[in-house]
């Protein structure tokens, strides 16, 4: 028996009278749909997934789980499952008993086939409608748990996101690309907590802390007596992350030996522990990353071109911060804002010449340095930043032109962004902050596509 039905299958009909089985399924069958007929309820409920998109037909009076019991069971996991239940002739009182249960609908024998076919085809639709809206509702709330999560409006920002939300419901591993303090363990949480397997364990574990010696162990687990010390048997990561996702930082550091083992555990889904002859199934999601080129790595045989090719099926770069200079004074706030709260202390509020600085840094360390600098800020320390990048440019964006325009532009948008994210009450309070009167914000809004709200979606035009 598979463990979870499958998802072609539309109706699940559950009857102990064979002849009748029979003939229902035939009805059900003959009209084009896929339909699974079984004898008994028993173990039904722990076998349907919670966004199955069928119904489920069933007798009452069964030996073993009556049809109520079941509706109770299969309620308990998903209140919205369709459940159409058969009674018998006199059984009137059981039937109203089950509406008020929960049930769908219910058959009353003997019924015509017509009666039983609109009725699970009602059903169907039904239960189509209220899975697009529960995607829907999930979808809304990803977007809102990734925009809480990463920070930022850049366009390199905005395409991250987009590209999580599209590969975190799906099963493929991920590659994740991205300089030290970026934030890629963020990124694979986030792939995590908005999968499938969000219930499940993630176990992240980083490969070049690891002392070659006993990298393996970590990873595969050991048996008793595998090598001189080892006692007992050790669960490794990847087995402990089974039912979840295991997030393998600093890939690029794993031997060669470490790397054959991976990329068969990757083709098969089995682990094999050290010192032991058992192929232990896995169901887990892999997500890797690195800071190194791993294309130029293979190049120079320091890490294996099948691995490198299995891993980059689904890969996700995650901008540096000097990428993302109109993310910075947002990132500021956020993490100033949050150690505040943490600390139990005010705010404090950014000079003109401190929001310059933090402009003109290149944040060599990334989102990781700017929020121990903004941690620092909030606890009333003074903002020092390394003087070797101080005078660096705000963006990349701007190194290959060196335009002394587009470097003023883009500090000015940084500036209306960052005092955006403060809760002004109208456009006048936004205008006096910023020191320009408001005729002239209304054209820089619209200059830079930027939106004013205070407590509203209104147009900037709509709010004075």
């Amino acid at each position: 028996m598979s463990s979870f039905i499958d998802s072609n299958v539309q109706v699940i009909l559950i009857d102990d009278d064979p002849h009748l089985r029979q003939a229902l399924y035939q009805t059900l069958d003959l009209a084009g749909l896929h339909v699974l007929p079984l004898a008994e309820a028993t173990g039904i409920a722990a076998r349907i997934e919670r966004n199955w998109p069928g119904v489920v037909v069933s007798d009452i009076r069964m030996p073993g789980m009556d049809g109520l019991e079941l509706l109770a069971e299969l309620h308990a996991q998903d209140p919205e499952l369709p459940v159409l239940l058969i009674t018998g002739h006199g059984d009137v009182p059981l039937a109203v008993q089950a509406m008020r249960a929960g049930a769908y609908d219910f058959l009353e024998k003997p019924f015509a086939s017509d009666a039983l076919l609109e009725g699970v085809r009602r059903a169907l639709a039904l239960r189509a409608l209220v899975l697009d809206n529960r995607s829907l509702r999930m979808a809304l709330s990803d977007r809102q748990q990734l925009s809480t999560r990463l920070v930022g409006l850049s366009p390199p920002m905005l395409r991250l996101r987009e590209q999580i939300g599209a590969l975190a419901a799906t099963k493929a591993d991920v590659l994740i690309l991205g300089e030290t303090g970026s934030g890629k363990e963020v990124v694979a949480r986030a792939l995590h907590d908005l999968s499938s397997r969000r219930d499940g364990p993630f176990v992240a574990i980083n490969a070049g802390a690891l002392a070659e010696s006993v990298v393996e162990s970590e990873l595969f687990g050991h048996e008793p007596g595998a090598f001189t010390g080892a006692q007992k048997r050790r669960i490794g990561k990847f087995e402990f992350a089974n039912g979840g996702t295991l997030f393998l930082d600093e890939i690029e550091s794993m031997s060669l030996d470490v790397q054959v083992k991976l990329l068969r555990l990757l083709q098969e889904r089995v682990v094999e522990r050290l010192g032991g002859n058992q192929l232990i199934p896995l169901d887990i999601r892999v997500i890797a990353a690195t800071k190194e080129d791993l294309r130029q790595a293979a190049d120079q045989g320091r890490f294996r071109a099948d691995l490198y090719y299995r891993l980059n099926v689904a890969p996700l770069r995650i901008a540096p911060l000097r990428e993302r200079g109109e993310d910075v004074l947002m990132l500021f706030k956020y993490f100033a804002d949050e150690a505040s709260a943490r600390h139990g202390l005010t705010h404090n509020v950014l000079q003109p010449a401190q929001r310059s600085l933090l402009l003109r840094h290149a944040w060599p360390g990334n989102v990781r340095e700017l929020q121990n600098v903004a941690e620092r800020f909030a606890l009333g320390l003074e903002l020092a930043l390394d003087n070797e990048t101080a005078e660096a440019p705000p963006s990349s964006s701007l190194e290959g032109s060196g335009k002394l325009s587009e470097q003023v532009e883009h500090f000015e948008k940084s500036l209306i962004m960052a005092e955006l994210e403060r809760s002004h009450s109208s456009m006048r309070s936004l205008a006096e902050a910023l020191g320009v009167p408001r005729k002239t914000l209304h054209d820089k809004l619209r200059k830079y596509g930027l939106h004013f709200e205070s407590g509203s979606h209104a147009h900037p035009d709509e709010l004075e």
